[in-house]
């Protein structure tokens, strides 16, 4: 499996503004967002290239149940915790745009609703945090890792199965305070997410995803609207980045097809290379033990058929034995 080419900036790229002239003064768009500070800096970044085109935003602070509940995310209904309250607010009307971080956003959208842009992507990679080790093989027999997803925790059992892999909650500063309290001796976290605020220096190492391939969606945004406000789609187009909505297409229809959530101890990696896309995909058991993996490449254009082409090998394999064992795993 390949490495991931280094992003080449630390934030994503600003798209440019329009050269046009006379047009009539767009419309303020109320922007959802969550409130914590990692989805106010992905809210603020979509309000900053949204001006620079123009276009004045107001930002609309939404409470989701993944906000407010500190129990598993497992334990707490799953899938779409931290989006369904945002796209209730785009379908009543109270905003007009809301911004997600994609690997949390649900395979199965409500009627109404599109994803009208898909910014450039940021890395995709999971980062080792840690004061006492220099990296993952470094951890003594027994250490504690904290993670609060299933698909890391089933590849860090699978590469290191001696290690105690433990629930950890809450935003990137708090689960950075549970480290620096000695609650843990590592924790992994996104490298997307660290970068964003700024925290690349707590980071100890990027693990290869050779070893640890991303949620569905890591590091890319999305932006969704009501699919019959022309004005507002017509808009969004402008932040969209071509090969990052190819790529996760692609994520997203395998996941579909395996029929598990964003939840489930799948991984998975698309990207352009050349005139091609390629996929490749992890399904593992929750404790590790047993890991399928399959990769493919097709067309850009035929992104989803590519996914959905991957998730039949995977399942041809054995993948739904395993999928279903997480959904009875607590």
């Amino acid at each position: 499996m390949p490495t991931e080419p280094a992003h080449p900036a630390a934030r994503l790229p600003s798209p440019k503004a329009p050269s046009g002239r006379g047009q009539t003064a767009p419309r303020r768009l109320r922007l959802g967002t969550r409130a914590s500070v990692l989805a106010r800096w992905q809210a603020d970044w979509v309000a900053a290239a949204l001006a620079q085109l123009g276009v004045p935003v107001e930002l609309v602070h939404v409470s989701t149940h993944g906000d407010v509940s500190s129990r598993p995310l497992g334990a707490i209904g799953g899938q779409g915790v931290f989006t369904k309250e945002l796209q209730r607010a785009l379908l009543d009307g109270a905003v007009d745009l809301a911004v997600h971080s994609l690997k949390d956003l649900p395979t199965e959208r409500p009627a109404g609703l599109a994803l009208a842009a898909v910014p450039e992507r940021e890395s995709v990679r999971d980062v080792l945090v840690s004061h006492v080790v220099d990296g993952l093989d470094a951890l003594p027999p027994g250490a504690r890792i904290g993670t609060g997803s299933s698909r890391r925790r089933a590849q860090l059992l699978h590469a290191r199965p001696d290690l105690q892999v433990s629930e950890i909650r809450g935003n990137v500063d708090t689960r950075l305070r549970k480290l620096d309290e000695g609650q843990y001796e590592a924790i992994v976290l996104a490298e997307a997410g660290l970068k964003r605020l700024g925290l690349s220096a707590r980071i100890t190492q990027i693990l290869p995803l050779e070893r640890m391939l991303p949620a569905v969606g890591q590091g890319a945004l999305g932006v969704e609207a009501r699919r019959d406000d022309d004005a507002v789609l017509q808009t969004l187009t402008q932040l969209d980045h071509p090969g990052t909505r190819w790529a996760v297409l692609a994520e997203r229809a395998l996941l579909a097809a395996l029929d598990t959530g964003c939840l489930a101890p799948v991984g998975a990696w698309a990207r352009v290379q050349g005139d091609g896309l390629q996929l490749d995909a992890v399904v593992l058991s929750p404790d590790g033990r047993e890991r399928l993996a399959a990769s493919s490449a097709g067309p850009p254009q035929q992104a989803e058929s590519l996914g959905r082409a991957v998730a039949a090998e995977l399942l041809a394999r054995g993948a739904s034995q395993l999928i279903a064992a997480s959904r009875r795993s607590p």
